[in-house]
């Protein structure tokens, strides 16, 4: 943690002091792409390709109103229910114009420069993906282009570009609300589990997409691999995928979990996944997590016979939100470090502080 702050204040300090109190006044902030970015005002067009709640978060609810385009997909088909409450706060999210996906390679430059933003910001995966042709054919359209990044998975570039968001909005004092909040949580839980000492237990985590009958993927590195070794639990599939995978039935009996993760999500047409997001409730989640429970050997887990399985919600990691995720998983690992603290409420409270929905749904649960 020390040595990640170390710098913060210094990368900070060009982020949020690059607007001036002048509009209109050209400015230039770095974004998480290292690239220098003039802006000449904040934008009243914004074309918006993810990190939807981080970018109302920072922007506000008039953010909403802003936006003139966007990359459908990762809102409304990944997370439906996430979607729908968005949806019924601001309808014209509905009637937005789509410049498609870059996972599925239907992102379209010129349809994101046919929406007439005067701003596009990306996630650094999508300006990977369109390369420095595409960037630049957005910018020789006259938009500016700026990255974020909450997929690192790191304090600093989880502060970054929340402090870029809020100079490009024009909310650099909410953005700095954000990020002080996000690096106290930060801070707390690791102090917490620097007193608690190595927990020594080990996790497994699943996406439980498929139902029980076919071994969904894990994670040796980044995703929830990245919370866990964040929170020092010993992660079975470390060193076993270079990213993602299944791994096979025998080695996860042999390696003997103490804990177990289902990550859970709002997916459609997917009858026997673990559903956990907006509109879930723990009615609907809990055969399906007991139908894990089930396998073959999995009565002799340890973390079924102690009664240590847990669903979490994939869609909430690697966001602003992400601190209650990696409470989650801390408060199974070392539970008398964080007996007083509550991840429910604890999201409540984000989302009550910070958005304009309620997280009306199932986030974190445990099998009963």
């Amino acid at each position: 943690m020390s040595l990640l702050l170390r710098g913060l204040a210094a990368s900070a300090l060009s982020c949020v002091l690059a607007l001036p109190a002048l509009a209109h006044d050209p400015v230039q902030i770095t974004d998480l792409d290292g690239r220098t970015v003039t802006l000449h005002d904040h934008p009243e067009k914004v074309a918006l390709g993810f990190y939807y709640e981080d970018y109302l978060a920072v922007a506000g609810p008039e953010g909403a109103a802003k936006l003139v385009s966007l990359s459908r997909a990762p809102r409304a088909d990944w997370r439906p229910g996430q979607w729908a409450a968005y949806t019924k706060v601001f309808p014209n999210l509905e009637t937005l114009p789509d410049f498609g996906n870059a996972d599925d390679n239907t992102f379209s430059v010129e349809a994101l420069i046919a929406s007439k933003p005067d701003v596009a910001i990306l996630s650094t995966w999508q300006t990977a993906a369109i390369g420095a042709a595409g960037v630049k054919q957005i910018e020789d359209a006259g938009i500016a282009v700026v990255a974020i990044d909450y997929n690192a998975q790191t304090l600093e570039r989880h502060l970054l570009s929340t402090r870029v968001l809020g100079a490009v909005m024009g909310q650099p004092e909410r953005a700095e609300k954000l990020a002080a909040m996000y690096e106290a949580k930060t801070k707390d839980t690791l102090e917490r589990i620097a007193k608690a000492g190595p927990s020594g237990k080990k996790i497994y985590v699943e996406l439980a997409q498929k139902g029980p009958d076919e071994i969904g993927n894990t994670y040796g590195k980044g995703m929830w691999a990245g919370v866990i070794d964040m929170v020092g639990g010993q992660n079975i599939a470390k060193g076993q995928l270079e990213n993602w995978g299944p791994l096979s039935p025998e080695y996860v009996l042999a390696n003997q979990p103490d804990v177990i993760l289902l990550a859970g999500s709002e997916w459609k047409n997917k009858p026997h996944a673990v559903i956990l997001g907006f509109g879930a409730s723990d009615a609907e989640a809990q055969p399906k997590m007991a139908a894990y429970a089930t396998r073959a050997g999995w009565a002799d887990l340890p973390a079924v016979k102690n009664h240590e399985v847990y669903g979490i919600y994939h869609g909430g990691n690697r966001t602003l939100s992400d601190f209650v995720y990696a409470r989650t998983i801390a408060k199974a690992l070392y539970p008398a470090a964080f007996a007083d603290v509550d991840p429910a409420a604890e999201l409540a409270d984000y989302y009550k502080a910070w958005l304009p929905v309620a997280p009306d749904g199932l986030f974190v649960t445990k099998l009963q």
